[in-house]
């Protein structure tokens, strides 16, 4: 960790500063016209509009992901620090890897748009991360990282460029992707005392607020996730009113579900941080068509149980007959609802709703497909070359990664050192003067 963590680090920072050096430069009212689909020089203009929508965005990949992953006990600074290291790299080498991709190795020109996209491809990361939260080392997901972003842009290209899929709120290209490639992972680095679960993978009563948290950052700013890179107005404004109906049913649902499958009809806390977020992932492929309020409704609601059952009964299916752990669940936020979006928007087109000549099945196979290939290879890679994965005991553990209170505390009051959790100093002190 002290060497080769850093030493990587730096190597990838400096190889993205000589690309961006060479092939990146400030998007400018003179050459926007010179892009593809610029028709005149208001396109800078127009990115600035959308600055207000990048923040929403950010704010998601920050906040909003970074604590819903805060609900191990144990594992809190990795779930919020490490989210911040990979989505930092994912957004210098997103911006490069798109751009490349569709200027087909032309100039790259750096606008708030293509400061979206790279947001985009860093949510479709940071999914993945949720998979082997707790079982992967910091070095491994920086690998991870650069590896995921190149596959994601290959499908987005496929999917938008080739098959001409409608996919605006990317529930197919990121939520599907994402969950699907780190599934993948998560497989190939399965160990085997999983499968009764691990001591540290258990939340706490405020670990699991902290959690909520992220929960209701990602649903009060997923309509503007679903409508930043509209067109025209009328599809953003469509976008946005269909998220937002998608929204509110699925937590209904989500609740109502989460009772009728809970230990004596009570809530479950897993189920309300997650579940809810369903409907804004599940809408998102058709969200910019005219599908009735009362379709954005029908998704959501679909979407909430969908996600609800997944938690319940399918989780713990694929970690006792397919070895594949997800820690997060990703499957039943992303997977499944990314599933279920990608349908809906088959079923809007054979309905009539959308006239655009796409490829929506198409687009779903291939993301699904591209991911688990490319999920598999992946982690071959980290498993075989990069390596540096925690022992089972250190699993779901800071104190291997980080400087940790409780850890620092332990050593200084015993002679033997050990990782298990203590109280706070200060609680021990206020005890001790009672």
């Amino acid at each position: 960790m002290r060497f080769i963590f850093p030493t990587i680090a730096i190597l990838l920072e400096a190889s993205l500063i000589v690309l961006f050096g060479f092939f990146v430069k400030y998007e400018t009212e003179q050459n926007a016209i010179q892009q593809p689909n610029s028709t005149n020089s208001t396109k800078v203009d127009r990115s600035l509009e959308l600055y207000p929508l990048f923040q929403d965005v950010h704010v998601m990949i920050f906040v909003g992901f970074g604590f819903l992953m805060t609900f191990l006990k144990k594992y809190g600074f990795s779930s919020v620090g490490i989210n911040l290291l990979i989505a930092a790299l994912g957004l210098q080498w997103g911006t490069f890897v798109q751009g490349t991709v569709h200027r087909r190795g032309q100039t790259i020109y750096i606008g708030i748009k293509n400061m979206i996209n790279a947001d985009f491809s860093t949510a479709t990361v940071l999914i993945s991360f949720g998979a082997v939260l707790g079982k992967i080392s910091p070095t491994q997901m920086l690998i991870m990282t650069m590896i995921e972003i190149v596959v994601f842009a290959g499908n987005e290209y496929v999917v938008a460029e080739i098959f001409q899929a409608s996919d605006i709120g990317a529930s197919m290209t990121i939520h599907a992707f994402g969950a699907y490639f780190g599934l993948a992972v998560a497989g190939v680095l399965y160990r085997t005392g999983l499968r009764k679960g691990h001591e540290k993978e258990e939340s706490e009563y405020h670990s699991d607020l902290f959690a909520m948290i992220g929960t209701l950052f990602l649903w009060m700013f997923w309509p503007s996730f679903n409508s930043a890179i509209a067109e025209t107005a009328e599809e953003q404004y469509l976008a946005i009113i269909n998220t937002y109906l998608s929204l509110v049913a699925c937590v209904l649902t989500a609740y109502a579900m989460s009772s009728l499958v809970g230990h004596r009809g009570k809530l479950d806390m897993v189920h309300i941080q997650n579940a809810t977020l369903a409907g804004g992932v599940a809408v998102g492929t058709c969200a910019d068509m005219k599908i009735h309020p009362y379709g954005s409704l029908i998704i959501g609601s679909i979407a909430g149980m969908v996600s609800v059952l997944g938690f319940r009964f399918l989780t713990p299916c694929l970690t006792a007959k397919l070895r594949i752990h997800d820690t997060c669940g990703v499957h039943n936020l992303h997977g499944l609802p990314g599933v279920v979006g990608g349908l809906s928007s088959i079923v809007a087109i054979v309905l009539g709703v959308s006239t655009a000549m796409t490829m929506q099945a198409a687009a779903l196979g291939s993301s699904i497909g591209s991911a688990i290939a490319g999920g598999l290879i992946t982690g071959l890679i980290l498993r075989f070359i990069v390596r540096g994965q925690p022992s089972k005991d250190n699993f779901f553990d800071d104190s291997v990664y980080w400087e940790v209170l409780y850890v620092q505390f332990s050593k200084d009051v015993n002679d033997d050192y050990t990782r298990e959790s203590f109280a706070h100093p200060s609680l021990i002190v206020c005890s001790a003067s009672l």
